[in-house]
């Protein structure tokens, strides 16, 4: 199974429309739609787990292509790298302590 990236979605995309679209080129076990944690809204992208050749077809035949409106950005789903925080600061809400 291989894991797809897939960005610049419209907003109005369900799961069960992306799911349609993607297993017309193979079988598609899981749709992920990323939602902020904040807002509880549609962030613009997901994930879509799918059998490795069906993937690489559906890179192939998507990539760049118009969905409602957008052009997709399909590619391999990359691993998170080790020590990622998120981009928020950090520690202490941002502030920085300055010691002599």
């Amino acid at each position: 199974m291989k894991q797809l990236y897939v960005g610049n979605l419209p907003y109005s995309v369900t799961e069960d429309s992306l799911r349609e679209v993607f297993a017309k080129h193979g079988e598609v076990s899981s749709v992920r739609m990323m939602m902020d944690r904040e807002t509880g809204r549609f962030r613009g992208f997901s994930f879509v787990e799918m059998d490795d050749e069906g993937a690489l077809k559906a890179i192939e035949a998507l990539d760049g292509k118009d969905f409602g409106g957008r052009n997709l950005r399909v590619n391999e789903a990359r691993e998170r790298e080790a020590g990622g925080g998120g981009g928020r600061g950090g520690y202490g809400g941002g502030r920085r302590e300055y010691r002599q």
